[in-house]
């Protein structure tokens, strides 16, 4: 069912919509743990390195991918909060075309990309044919991966983040079985991981079209509406890109980071692969409020609510805020023993240093929750293109660790490059953010106070 933002109780309608994509995302980031974890118990330290190797390079692709799908999702939002349901089923069809070029495209670029790629990123030799055996699977995979992120950001636009969570516990619970079936009874290496994600995903992606389709009647063209409209396609590539393009920039800050850390040895990669795993996890809230304030200024602007979109921007603040404090007393205390889930016991000082990594990055997840919240909301808001100038700042602070500190101090500095791009993206988002609401409220104002004066006009001219 579709859900209205533009009335009710901000921090309900917040956290009624989050909670849902919160349980979502941890079961996404569990079928790609369950992998590692396998992997881990299964294959050996090489095999779980070998996949490790291979997170920034996927963040760089899906990330682009999971950006494009959000972006285009919030036009959809606007013209939903606006009630011009025409618009709305316009730009959706429109979305359709471009996410299947999107798809061809890049299935084609990663597929014959990778293996320099890996080589650039100084993968080492013993884990090589690991990360290649893994990645190369995932990326003739990613047109699954599009399919279910672009309906699940179409669902969400119209107020539905509990629909996709369905299928996701569908994909999840197949995602384990696989697993265990490919590697175990087939033996089919890293491979057969990488092959359990994809048929998962692509299963979650069509399950979401049938039920979008027989359960949304708002969604359903209407004569002439799924045509193919080059200006309708660029006004959405206009949203989408730079919201596609930051997620990318981001990636390539961890593309360098990966490189770094590649270049301390596989003891340093294999720590940090555990360490991202549970922090991927841990930080999901925190990032799905952030999408929740896409959605939720996007509807609100449409139906030019100013005063909501303040208001619920500072109240996912406060969430933001008590959250991060509970995640840094997990991680602090309990780091340790999350860490057993990917590495024997024995292996005390990949563990320690996967500890060191967890605890640094969580006393800045305050610094993340701003990031992420100001990110989104910006872009809802309509404003594109200073939210992707973050994700430049996050790439020049990362770049600068990682070139000018990681050589001289190690895993040390390497552990120090998240918290330095956020705080440094921070500094650029907040100051925007204040002077775009100054814009946005004079614009609102100005534009309702002239709704107001042309109405009565109006109802005269039909009376």
């Amino acid at each position: 069912m579709t859900k209205d933002m533009t009335k009710g109780n901000p921090l309900k309608l917040i956290l009624g919509f989050c909670g849902p994509m919160v349980f979502g995302y941890i079961l996404q980031q569990l079928y790609s743990m369950v992998d590692t974890v396998i992997v881990g118990r299964y294959l050996g330290l090489d095999a779980l390195a070998g996949v490790g190797a291979t997170g920034a390079i996927s963040f760089l692709v899906i990330g682009f991918s999971t950006g494009i799908c959000t972006g285009l999702s919030i036009p959809v939002a606007q013209a939903f909060g606006e009630r011009d349901y025409v618009r709305m089923r316009k730009n959706i069809a429109n979305s359709y075309y471009i996410a299947a070029a999107i798809a061809l495209v890049m299935t084609a670029v990663t597929m014959l990309a990778t293996e320099k790629i890996l080589r650039l990123m100084k993968t080492p030799e013993n884990i090589f044919p690991y990360s290649y055996g893994y990645i190369i699977v995932i990326f003739g995979g990613v047109s699954a991966s599009i399919l279910y992120n672009f309906l699940s950001a179409m669902l969400r636009a119209v107020g539905d983040s509990r629909s996709p969570l369905l299928f996701l516990a569908i994909a999840s619970i197949l995602n384990i079985l696989l697993d265990l079936f490919f590697l175990i009874v087939l033996k089919t290496g890293v491979a057969g991981a990488g092959f359990a994600t994809v048929i998962s995903q692509g299963i979650s992606g069509i399950l979401c079209l049938i039920y979008l389709y027989r359960r949304f009647e708002i969604m359903g063209f209407q004569k002439g509406e799924g045509a193919f409209d080059a200006g309708c396609c660029g006004r959405l590539l206009s949203v989408g890109l730079p919201m596609a393009l930051q997620f990318s920039i981001t990636a390539i800050g961890s593309i360098i980071l990966q490189t770094a850390v590649n270049s301390l040895g596989a003891t340093a990669v294999t720590s940090i692969t555990a360490a991202q795993k549970i922090s991927a996890i841990v930080m999901g809230p925190l990032e799905m409020i952030g999408i929740t304030m896409a959605t939720y200024c996007g509807q609100n602007l449409g139906a030019k609510q100013f005063p909501r979109i303040r208001s619920g921007i500072r109240v996912s603040l406060r969430v933001s805020m008590a959250y991060c404090l509970f995640s840094i007393l997990f991680l602090t205390f309990l780091g340790k023993y999350t860490a057993y889930l990917f590495v024997d016991p024995s292996e005390t000082k990949v563990i320690s240093m996967a500890v060191q990594y967890m605890r640094l990055n969580a006393l800045f997840y305050p610094a993340l929750g701003i990031l992420f919240i100001l990110r989104n909301g910006l872009q809802g808001m309509g404003y594109s293109l200073m939210p992707m100038l973050g994700g430049v700042s996050e790439l020049a602070a990362r770049a600068m660790v990682c070139f000018t500190f990681v050589p001289v101090y190690g895993y040390k500095a390497a552990i120090a490059a998240s918290p330095a791009a956020w705080l440094f993206a921070d500094v650029l988002l907040i100051s925007v953010y204040f002077w775009d609401m100054h814009q946005l409220r004079q614009r609102l104002v100005d534009t309702k106070e002239s709704d107001q004066t042309a109405l009565p006009r109006s109802k005269k001219g039909f009376s």
